[in-house]
């Protein structure tokens, strides 16, 4: 939605250089969108994460929240519109919570599962009995 009205606050803008200096209009919604795709980018990854050590009764908190993440992109684009000073808010709350789920994402895989952290871990094999009629083939 941001680079839709970025691009029509650039269109509608009445320069008669579409690429000469941006007015103060368009330069809010094109610092919107540059930021939001690379607190987006932090987000998914981070929530991509996340979601390999959350306990399954907990994965409901990722709607959560991915809602969250939207919602305070939104606040912060209108308090970016409104006035400089007010734009903390709606930034901290799309900040502090990827700042959380890295911090919980580091605590997981170096603390409470650092043997899994590599993959590396070799599973024991399964008593065999002789009287299994599966045949081990040479390629598996």
């Amino acid at each position: 939605m941001g680079i839709i009205v970025s691009g029509i606050s650039r269109l509608c803008l009445s320069a008669l250089e579409p690429f000469g200096e941006l007015q103060q209009e368009v330069e809010i919604h094109r610092t919107y969108v540059s930021q939001s795709v690379h607190l987006f980018i932090l987000y998914f990854f981070n929530m991509a994460v996340l979601a390999t050590y959350l306990p399954q009764e907990v994965l409901k908190l990722i709607p959560l929240l991915t809602g969250l993440f939207a919602i305070s992109r939104l606040i912060y684009w209108l308090s970016y519109a409104i006035g400089r000073s007010f734009r903390a808010f709606g930034f901290s709350m799309t900040f502090l919570p990827i700042v959380a789920m890295l911090l919980w994402n580091l605590y997981s895989m170096f603390v409470t599962e650092p043997e899994n952290l590599l993959a590396l871990a070799t599973s024991k094999p399964e008593d065999r009995s002789k009287d299994s009629t599966a045949k081990l083939r040479f390629w598996g």
